[in-house]
């Protein structure tokens, strides 16, 4: 294996800092609930909101500064996410009396979590896609209560309109102008105004990422995001400033973002290294991209397709592209990544918006043990039992056994009197 270009390592960052201040912006809300709220919302975004909800005609104003166009884009966009989000849930079955002995039956019911709240960033960009992402799935798999957040454009008390439709036209049945660490605190434990719920759900910054940690376990979460990533294996038949526009698709997002080619062609490799550098000559979000691109872009030449496979397994991608002649045959070797997008006409940035699949995606070598948001992030797989007097009897004395065995001596009485009365 060889260089191309090098990135920089990440480096742990003191984390003390931030822990802390979150952690006190927790406690504040958790004690002065909504004055906290209205406080930080002043501090952070300029707002000077008193009611945090979202009104109807908020909502139809919001249209409003959209046009046709933008409209029917978002609800394409839907109608694709809504189809997909309602396809997966129908692979989720409940399983009933199966019997693993005579007289014992087992099952198991799908329930959707009660209520959730859906994080849509605001930040350097309107995320209005975000929105789409999250409350689809979630009023796919049932939720009763789905709650959708978003800070306010900075210096004024409204939530973009592209993100507020986009809210409503993914079906919202709350929306609420508020982001923030401080907004996570208050769906997690409530506060005059806003009632908790059970699970969060969507990306943010540093601080919206420290408080959903930090809330975790008081209520459920997707998972800790962090810079978003992109890793492109190559076997050098594609086109170069294709993988590049790829490449830099990612780096727009954010100086921490991660762009990286593996390939087998090291003229290839060199030439998206090229195609690179021209598109960042005109590329409007340049700043953000050069930085990302210069600091942890990294192109790697790999001696054989077999050693590209197992590096992307290796480093866990949030989006995984395969730029290659044959891809079917790659494919099944590869299982670790947030969404895999096959041959060149497939980019990553279609799944960002309006293919199908969620965007909302494990980063930071997450994939090694959880994929993205989907209807199946709001459903719980609940189990349940029955069994007949004869197969009581028939257990019960193995149940004994393996209690005494653990010095559980109790739960060896409760199968016990069973058999005894």
């Amino acid at each position: 294996m060889k260089i191309l270009k090098e990135a920089c390592v990440r480096t742990e960052e003191d984390k003390k800092k931030l822990t802390q201040t979150v952690g006190d912006m927790i406690d504040d809300v958790r004690k002065r609930k909504d004055e906290a709220l209205r406080e930080y919302s002043r501090r952070f975004d300029g707002s000077t909101r008193s009611v945090f909800l979202v009104s109807k005609e908020e909502i139809q104003e919001a249209y409003t500064q959209l046009t046709e166009q933008e409209i029917q884009d978002l609800k394409k966009a839907a109608e694709h996410i809504r189809a997909f989000a309602r396809a997966q849930r129908e692979t989720i079955k409940p399983l009933e009396n199966f019997s693993p002995a005579p007289g014992i039956f087992l099952g198991h019911r799908i329930i959707p979590v009660k209520s959730c709240c859906c994080y849509v960033p605001g930040g350097n960009y309107p995320l209005y896609s975000t929105a789409l992402m999250l409350v689809i799935p979630a009023k796919a798999a049932g939720v009763e209560r789905v709650a959708a957040c978003s800070p306010v454009m900075k210096g004024t008390d409204r939530i973009n309109p592209k993100t507020l439709a986009a809210m409503d036209i993914a079906g919202a049945d709350e929306i609420y102008a508020v982001g923030g660490a401080q907004a996570i605190a208050a769906f997690s434990y409530g506060t005059e105004e806003i009632r908790p719920v059970d699970m969060i759900v969507g990306p943010g910054n540093q601080y919206v990422t420290e408080a959903k940690r930090q809330c975790y376990g008081q209520v459920g979460i997707d998972f800790v995001a962090g810079p978003s990533e992109v890793l492109v294996i190559a076997d050098g038949s594609g086109t170069p400033e294709i993988v590049a526009a790829d490449l830099l698709a990612q780096s727009e997002h954010d100086p921490n973002a991660k762009g990286m080619l593996i390939t087998t062609d090291e003229k290839f490799g060199q030439a998206v290294i090229q195609a690179v550098e021209k598109e960042l000559g005109w590329l409007p979000t340049a700043s953000i991209a050069r930085k990302s691109w210069e600091t942890y872009g990294e192109v790697v030449l790999a001696d054989s397709m077999e050693e590209a496979v197992q590096t992307a397994n290796d480093y866990a991608p949030e989006h995984l592209e395969l730029n290659v002649q044959e891809p079917e045959a790659i494919k099944e070797q590869l299982y670790n990544y947030g969404s895999l997008f096959i041959g060149e006409n497939t980019a990553e940035v279609f799944g960002d918006y309006a293919s199908g699949t969620n965007h909302t995606l494990p980063t930071l070598r997450a994939a090694r043990y959880t994929g993205g948001v989907w209807v199946g992030t709001f459903l719980k797989t609940c189990t349940h039992q029955s069994m007949t007097p004869e197969a009581m009897k028939e257990l019960a004395p193995l149940v004994e056994r393996m209690a005494q065995g653990e010095g559980l001596m109790g739960h060896a009485q409760a199968a016990k009197v069973r058999r005894e009365k």
